[in-house]
This record gives structure tokens, C-alpha cells and sequence, in this order.
């Protein structure tokens, strides 16, 4: 099973780019954030067309997210993150899908600091610590996947000196993530690749792509249950320099095969 998340930067806008990659690469589950679209503008005809079925909370401006599902249809669980009822904005999906829990997520991005929209993001990062906790200690297989808005660790960006006053990196971020992997999540890029300088967003301006200037900060977390089916991970930044790409390339797993419990044999009657 494929896996993957995928800040699509505007729905309708990379629909073409959109779909491009996903006949060529095929995934079996894709967390989408940013769509930029309200619901009834959601491309679900199209998606059809293509294999697969989806569940979506729209929103105008910067938030939206989607969960799509080859074959059988998502199974929706709940449409925003759990600890503040009066949230309005799109960024938090979760469902069931071909035996896992998948929760995609896209976590604000902070700025400007210090204000309102820093504080928003550490608030709704302490909500993510409470229910990611509850998930990770469901006994279920479960992926906590999409733009998270957090640069983990210098490694993770070309230049920490030219992004020290942004909101993803500042230490109460940093420490927000860490605080979450301490549950016990493991984060399948950085253990696939722990040397690596590999990046998953590459800004539009002052050639970033060109240059491989680029952050990473959209992660594909799995709990305990789900961590020993991981067998590679990887980023598909081919998608990042196709024309009108979105800033950011798909995320993706690769997962082996749930473990059969063994059948256990009735003792013959004496």
C-alpha cells in the first residue's frame, strides 16, 4: 500500500497537475491540504474518473483538506480536530480507510510572530497533542499526515539563518513537534532517510526550486500499531517542476501488509 499527503496549493487551479500525478504514481490513500475551494467546487466527477473516492471539507482562502481513497470510500470518522468548538477553519479530516486511521491535517502556518496567528498555532497544536494521544492509544493502525508547518530541524531547511524569525522554526514549534514524536509517532521520512537533506516545499520566489532551496514540513507520522509495516518513504519532487506546480511535492509511504493473527487450532477432543 501507497500512501501519501499532498498540499495541492488550489484544487481547481492544479487539478491537471493533480491528476497527472496521480496516474502516474498511483497512491492508494492521499491527505490533500490547501485546497482553496469551497465544497461544492470540491473536483469530485474528476477524482471519480480517476479511481478514486474522497471525502472533503472545503473553505475559501488557505485551508481545505480531502482524504482520497482508491477502491472502497473513505469512511468518515470526524471533520475537524476535537478541543475548540468555535474553530471555523478547514484543516483537520480523519477516516477510515482500508483498515487504518487516517488523519490529515493542515496546521497553521504561524505568521506573523508574535500575534494572533502565532498564538492560534501553538493553541491548535496542543489540541493536535490531545487527540493525536487518544489515536496513537487506540490499539488501531493509525497515519497522522499533511502540511504540518514545521521545520523539525536545521537539516530540514537550506538555510536556517534566512528563516529564523519565521513561525516554523522558532522553538516553541520545534518543541510542539517533538512534544508530538514523544508519544511515540515515528516520522517515516526522517527515519528512512535520517542523513538526508530532503525537502518537501520550495518557495516560488528568488528561485528556490532551481537552487533545491527548500523546507520540510509536510510529515507522515504512524503509530505504534502501523510503524513496523513502513518498508521505504520517499518525495516525489518531480511534481514540484512540472509547469504551474503546486510550492509543495507529495509525501509518500510505502506500507507492507497487515500481519494475520494466527489461527489457533481447537485441541481435539480426548
Amino acid at each position: 500500500m501507497k500512501l501519501a499527503t499532498f498540499n495541492v496549493n488550489g484544487i481547481k487551479t492544479r487539478l491537471p497537475q493533480l491528476l497527472a500525478w496521480l496516474e502516474k504514481e498511483a497512491p492508494d490513500i492521499v491527505c490533500l491540504q490547501e485546497l482553496k475551494a469551497l465544497d461544492g467546487a470540491f473536483p469530485q466527477a474528476e477524482l471519480l474518473a480517476a479511481g478514486y473516492s474522497a471525502i472533503w471539507k472545503g473553505q475559501r482562502s488557505w485551508n481545505g483538506v480531502a482524504i482520497l481513497s482508491k477502491g472502497a470510500p473513505p469512511l468518515e470518522i470526524r471533520r475537524e480536530l476535537p478541543g475548540d468548538p468555535s474553530d471555523e477553519q478547514s484543516r483537520y479530516i480523519e477516516a477510515a480507510v482500508d483498515g487504518i486511521i487516517v488523519a490529515g491535517l493542515y496546521l497553521p502556518n504561524g505568521n506573523p510572530r508574535p500575534g494572533p496567528k502565532f498564538d492560534y498555532k501553538l493553541d491548535w497544536f496542543k489540541r493536535l497533542h490531545v487527540h493525536a494521544q487518544s489515536l496513537f492509544d487506540s490499539g488501531h493502525p493509525v497515519v497522522l499526515a499533511g502540511d504540518f508547518n514545521v521545520i523539525p530541524t536545521d537539516l530540514d531547511v537550506y538555510n536556517p539563518k534566512s528563516w529564523q524569525k519565521d513561525a516554523l522554526i522558532q522553538p516553541e514549534v520545534r518543541s510542539a513537534y517533538e512534544e508530538l514524536l514523544a508519544q511515540g509517532w515515528l516520522d517515516s521520512l526522517r527515519h528512512t532517510h535520517p542523513e538526508e537533506r530532503i525537502y518537501t516545499f520550495w518557495d516560488y520566489f528568488r528561485q528556490h526550486w532551481q537552487r533545491n532551496a527548500g523546507l520540510r514540513i509536510d510529515h507522515i507520522l504512524l503509530n505504534a500499531e502501523l510503524a513496523p509495516r513502513l518498508k521505504s518513504a520517499g518525495v516525489h519532487s518531480w511534481v514540484r517542476g512540472e509547469e504551474h506546480a503546486s510550492d509543495h511535492a507529495p509525501v509518500w509511504v510505502e506500507l507492507g501488509a497487515a500481519r494475520k493473527a494466527p489461527v489457533r487450532k481447537k485441541p481435539k477432543a480426548a
